[in-house]
């Protein structure tokens, strides 16, 4: 018979011959749609005939074979469906000497439900992953995509998603098998490849990073070149924040964070912190301060953070600093909280010795009234705050360049922003990717307030 083309999915016969294994199985699998049922190979086998060796190939039906209840695992939770029946629907091919293949046996009868035509796509013979579906793919995680969106988008061009060659869970799958590549030397080789490849690409690339006794990294912290520039000209006042957490060791990230010239939110610097101790902090702006040739902040703002507000203490003396005001009414809300039910004005009256009042008498007087009309006067925590006034009372604030920031809200937007994106169980190398992404679209606003002025 002639050779038959790979696309045909027509019934097997006796005697087709095939250019290829490779033919063959794209045949019969072509068949196997057509049919309603999924393709494996069987067997590699050798047998001698008449003094002459034959190799012999086989292509079964999915469901070949025997239940494997018997094998399982008793301590398996989820165990996954019985799917074979002894299924004896086959075709089978042997080596002839032209260096082809040809069909010697086919059993066309199956002994079990097939496929319905609208569910054959999903079978997992008829699921193959182009490269340009990689590409595709690829692209679609650079820019935050989920890939069950990404199906759904890719399904769209196609036609449907009947019309692809695979699944979300093949999408999941190849994206999980790619990032265990990108991690083949390790979380910290591969952490170091991604910045020398940064340093490669633009020499202003800046990171420093820490190790521990164990030589193990600890701390890091980095700027691309956009950063550095944007603090040489806006890096008077910055909002310092380390509330979010980024991936499954829940490693602090810190971001500094201050205006542009259009008044929008720029990034300085980031860091990734192994805990929030002072020595951290210490280290975190001592490399700061080196990487801009030793300018400091005029002014910064940070949370209610004790190592913190040390580690600034001692690293940059001459930096005022600042108590984030929504902190400050977050942490009122947690000691204070049952003081605030049944109407009380007690939340608002705290709000107006915060903002409103310009003269240092009349905070002090409308203080103490609040402290007499709540009878707080003992509450250590109240009592605390009003040490720290200067640092978030707007009275004694009027004389200092705050470009009117307040509190660390600059680097919660942006905490935000990478929320939409982040999961905890990404490693760090996926982070900085998706870190960059929205780096890309603040600088994106920027070009756009550009634009508009």
């Amino acid at each position: 018979m002639e050779n038959v083309c790979m696309n045909d999915a027509s019934e097997p016969e006796f005697g087709m011959l095939f250019n290829s294994e490779q033919d063959a199985y794209d045949y019969y699998n072509s068949y196997g749609r057509a049919m309603g049922f999924s393709v494996r190979r069987h067997f590699v086998n050798k047998s001698k005939k008449d003094n002459t060796t034959i190799t012999s190939r086989g292509f079964v039906c999915s469901k070949a074979g025997c239940q494997l209840s018997d094998k399982r695992d008793i301590n398996i939770v989820n165990p996954r469906a019985e799917t074979r029946t002894n299924c004896e629907a086959r075709m089978n091919i042997y080596l002839v000497d032209e260096g082809k293949y040809k069909c010697r046996d086919f059993v066309r009868e199956h002994n079990h439900e097939l496929h319905t035509t609208s569910t054959v796509h999903m079978m997992r013979s008829q699921r193959n992953m182009l490269d340009i579906h990689r590409y595709e793919i690829d692209l679609a995680d650079d820019s935050g995509i989920r890939p069950r969106s990404t199906v759904e988008l890719m399904g769209r061009h196609a036609g449907g998603i009947e019309n692809l060659n695979y699944m979300t869970q093949d999408v999941r799958n190849y994206l999980r098998t790619k990032r265990q590549r990108a991690l083949t030397y390790g979380e910290a080789g591969s952490l170091m490849k991604y910045f020398v490849t940064q340093t490669r690409n633009n020499p202003s690339f800046t990171y420093s990073f820490q190790l521990d006794s164990e030589e193990q990294i600890t701390n890091l912290f980095w700027a691309d070149p956009k950063m550095i520039i944007d603090y040489t000209q806006f890096g008077d006042v910055v909002s310092f924040d380390t509330t979010f957490r980024t991936n499954k060791e829940c490693r602090p990230f810190g971001l500094f964070a201050g205006f542009n010239h259009h008044r929008g939110c720029t990034v300085f610097w980031a860091a990734l912190l192994y805990d929030e101790t002072v020595e951290s902090f210490k280290w975190l702006f001592e490399v700061f301060a080196e990487a801009h040739g030793g300018k400091e902040p005029i002014t910064i703002f940070t949370d209610q953070d004790k190592a913190m507000a040390r580690a600034l203490k001692e690293m940059w003396p001459q930096t005022w600093h600042g108590l984030c005001t929504w902190h400050l009414m977050q942490n009122g809300i947690t000691h204070l909280g049952h003081m605030m039910k049944d109407g009380s004005h007690f939340l608002t009256n705290l709000k107006k010795c915060i903002y409103e009042y310009d003269v240092e008498d009349e905070f002090e007087t409308v203080w103490f009234n609040l402290l007499d009309e709540y009878d707080v006067k003992n509450n250590e925590w109240l009592q605390r705050i009003y040490g720290l006034k200067s640092q978030w009372a707007r009275c004694y604030m009027k004389n200092t360049f705050t470009i009117g920031i307040r509190n660390t809200q600059l680097s919660e937007s942006l905490n935000s922003d990478l929320k939409d994106y982040l999961k905890s169980t990404l490693d760090i190398v996926q982070f900085f990717k998706h870190f960059e992404r929205v780096l890309n679209q603040k600088h994106g606003n920027e070009l756009k307030a550009e634009f508009d002025a």
